[in-house]
Formats: structure tokens, C-alpha cells, sequence
């Protein structure tokens, strides 16, 4: 029955993603379908609309909407610039000095925004007539814009550890937010090393002269208040001064009152800041309530110790099972958001890996990190498109450096997955784990 319903759920799943019905209605008639086999259509709908309501009603959920509303509050609020400002006087002494800055941005501009797309979209923006006017290849500033997005989304305040969070029955989000920032790091640093190995190759130069210590501290005093944000607020919930969906609610005070400040808010922008931040939250929030009838019909049909007893008939080594979870993710990512992915694989993998004592916040980051992938990779790959966009340029001259960096970002997944320190050297010194 379970490996049944399974196969239903993901043949509905799919045609219905093919014929282009939005996920959240696609994930709720595939797990609707599927315990259709087990209960009449009366119980499964009313049962439905139940776990729909119970999924939307977690306290927890709150901050997921406070957090998209900081974000998009930041996004308005001129802090690009002065990020690009300030990284750029920290590594701009490196070879393509330009495209490290851009990788280095996407980290602190997407952890702060919350968004890779919004990443990609401003900071490329930013150093995109640099480029230009020093010569630099389009596609290859392309990819280095895109590649080195999503870094930020590993970064706290994560939404997609919030999600993680949810999904994986209450995983504290102050470890998971603890845990995102070396996994977060190292994408960007990989992201840089490929951008300073090609820009060498093609003569790429960084600033010339001394290293210029006064502008470093001109820019860091510019900056300090948009990085303030994470360290308030991460810092509150790590140490215990408020959760983390207060933590949402005082990120959304900073982020209004600095865009006051910059004067880049009025209260016409403001009040579409609020609408636009409404219409992405009540997507998201949606989504997560439907899965929660994935989740019901998943643990009805005991879906996830039939995979389970799958995939350890094929191996008992923790190793390989590992490796083929990773090509799994990294497949799914390459058609699906993060979200829906981490409510769809988190019910199905989490059990398996705790067999191994894999502990929860360890699996949530290398899930995040493999389906974080996803949004560079094509057909899906919106931040690769939104780089692609910003940068003037094609897929087809932009893929060949996407290789490279491709090639980095998985040896970062491979290492997050079987060096579980990178993960939890933080939460542990925290005494969150």
C-alpha cells in the first residue's frame, strides 16, 4: 500500500506540475488521490481541509511572513550599495576584485533580504557598469552573480529553516539559524575561489596600491547598520532573549526604521512593500498548510518506512545512502522551489538518517544546501535567469563557467554532508545540541 500511494502521489504530482497547476494544488490532489484507496472522498476532503487549517495554524509560522516583510523592507531600504561598498573595500586587493565582491554582496545581501532572486537582482545590479567598464566578460560576471545568490539563503535569518523546522516535527530554529552561517560561508568561499582562479586566467586585476585601511573603516561604519539586523537579531534568539518569531517582528522594526532613515521608504512604497509581502506570505503559508495533508496521507500509508526499508535493502552504509539522498535532492531541485522540496523530502528522509544518528540540524542544513542548488540549475533556476537577465547575456555563454562553479559548490555539499562539524561546531560550542 505504502510504495502504492507513493507511486500515485508522484505521478500526480508530476502531470499536474506539467500541465502547470501551481504546487501547492498539486501537492494537495496528488496526497488527496493517493488515500483515496484507503477512505471514502467525503473523509479524505473533510480530513483534508483539517490538517490544511492545523498545518496554517502553528504560532511558529509567524515569522515566516515578519521575515519576508524585513526582507523586502531592506530590499527598498538602499542597503545594496552600501554592502557592495563595504565588501568590496574588504577584498577588492583580490584578482577580479569585482567578481569577488559580487559573490561576497550575494552572502550579506541575501541573508539580510531573504531572497537569492533579490541577491542576484540587486548586487548584480550594483557592480554590473564596474564590469563593464573594466572590461569583464558578461556571461562569466553572470554566473559568478548567480552561482554565488543563494549562499545567503543558508545564512540566518533563513526562511528555508524556518520551513525545515516545521517540517521536521519542531527542530530548533535557533541551532538551524547557528548552523546556517559556516555551510552559508562556504558556498560563498567557494564561489570566490573560482571567481579569483578565472579571473587570474583572464588577467583580471583587483585595486591597485596599499590596502586602503581608511576607506575599509568609511564603509564598515556605513554598513554596520544594515549587518546590525542579523547580529540583533540572531543574536536575541540565540540567546534566549526573544523566539524567533518575536526575533521576525523586531528584524521588520529595524529594517523600517533604517529604510526611514536612508529615505528610500515613503508611505506609498511602504504600503506596497506591505502587499507585496502579504501576496508571498499567503503563498507560502498556503503551501505549508497543504503539505501538512502530504505529511498525514504520508504517515497513514507509512510512506516513509517504506522508503525507509527500500533504500536500506540496498545498502546499510550510512555513506552511500547519503549519496544517493544527495542525487535525489539534487534531481528534484533542478524542478522544484526550495520549499515545496524541503515539505515533500524532509517526512521522507529525516526518519532515515536519525537511524544513523544524523542528528536533525545536521540534515536540515545539507537539505538546504543540496535544494539551494536548485535555484542555479535549469529548467527551474530562477536566480540563474534573474543573473542572466541583470547581466545582459545568454544561458548558452553563461553555462560554461556555471560548470566551474557548479563543480565548487558540490564539493561544498560534500563536505556539509560528511563533515557533520561544519554543521554543528556552532550550535554545539552554543549548547543549543
Amino acid at each position: 500500500m505504502a510504495i502504492q500511494s507513493l507511486f500515485i502521489i508522484l505521478v500526480v504530482l508530476l502531470v499536474l506540475l506539467a500541465l502547470g497547476v501551481p504546487i501547492a494544488y498539486s501537492i494537495g490532489i496528488a496526497s488527496l488521490t493517493a488515500i483515496l484507496q484507503i477512505v471514502p472522498l467525503d473523509v479524505a476532503v473533510v480530513t483534508g481541509a483539517q490538517r490544511t487549517f492545523v498545518g496554517m495554524s502553528k504560532f511558529s509560522l509567524t515569522a515566516i511572513p515578519f521575515f519576508i516583510l524585513a526582507g523586502n523592507l531592506m530590499n527598498q531600504g538602499g542597503i545594496a550599495k552600501r554592502l557592495v561598498d563595504f565588501v568590496m573595500a574588504l577584498l577588492g586587493k583580490l584578482p577580479g576584485a569585482l567578481l569577488v565582491t559580487n559573490s561576497g554582496a550575494n552572502a550579506l545581501f541575501g541573508a539580510i533580504s531573504g531572497s537569492a532572486s533579490a541577491a542576484a537582482a540587486a548586487v548584480g545590479s550594483m557592480v554590473k557598469d564596474g564590469e563593464e567598464r573594466q572590461g569583464y566578460d558578461p556571461a562569466l560576471c553572470a554566473a559568478t552573480n548567480g552561482a554565488s545568490a543563494p549562499s545567503g539563503l543558508l545564512i540566518p535569518p533563513s526562511n528555508a529553516l524556518i520551513t525545515y523546522s516545521l517540517a521536521s516535527g519542531g527542530t530548533s530554529v535557533a541551532a538551524l539559524f547557528l548552523g546556517g552561517y559556516i555551510p552559508g560561508l562556504l558556498w560563498a568561499l567557494c564561489c570566490i575561489l573560482v571567481g579569483v582562479l578565472i579571473a587570474r586566467k583572464k588577467g583580471y586585476k583587483g585595486i591597485p596600491g596599499k590596502f586602503d585601511w581608511k576607506n575599509l573603516g568609511v564603509c564598515t561604519l556605513k554598513a554596520i547598520p544594515a549587518l546590525s539586523l542579523i547580529v540583533v537579531v540572531i543574536g536575541g534568539i540565540v540567546a534566549g532573549v526573544f523566539t524567533a518569531t518575536e526575533g521576525s517582528a523586531i528584524a521588520v522594526v529595524y529594517a523600517l526604521i533604517l529604510g526611514i532613515c536612508y529615505r528610500n521608504i515613503t508611505v506609498k512604497s511602504f504600503w506596497d512593500i506591505v502587499i507585496d509581502s502579504a501576496k508571498m506570505s499567503g503563498m507560502v503559508v498556503f503551501l505549508i498548510g497543504v503539505s501538512n495533508i502530504l505529511g498525514w496521507v504520508m504517515a497513514f500509508t507509512q510512506i516513509p518506512q517504506a522508503v525507509s526499508a527500500a533504500l536500506l535493502g540496498l545498502t546499510s552504509n550510512p555513506i552511500v545512502i547519503l549519496l544517493i539522498m544527495n542525487v535525489i535532492l539534487l534531481v528534484a531541485g533542478t524542478f522544484m522551489d526550495v520549499t515545496p522540496a524541503i515539505l515533500i523530502f524532509t517526512p521522507l528522509f529525516l526518519p532515515i538518517v536519525q537511524t544513523f544518528g544524523i542528528h536533525p540540524v545536521h540534515f536540515g542544513l545539507l537539505l538546504v544546501y543540496n535544494l539551494c542548488i536548485g535555484n542555479i540549475t535549469p529548467p527551474v533556476g530562477n536566480t540563474l535567469f534573474v543573473a542572466i537577465k541583470v547581466g545582459r547575456t545568454t544561458l548558452a555563454k553563461t553555462m560554461p563557467y556555471m560548470l566551474w562553479y557548479y563543480a565548487a559548490i558540490l564539493i561544498g555539499l560534500l563536505l556539509v554532508t560528511y563533515v557533520p562539524m561544519i554543521s554543528m561546531g556552532l550550535p554545539m560550542a552554543a549548547g543549543l545540541v
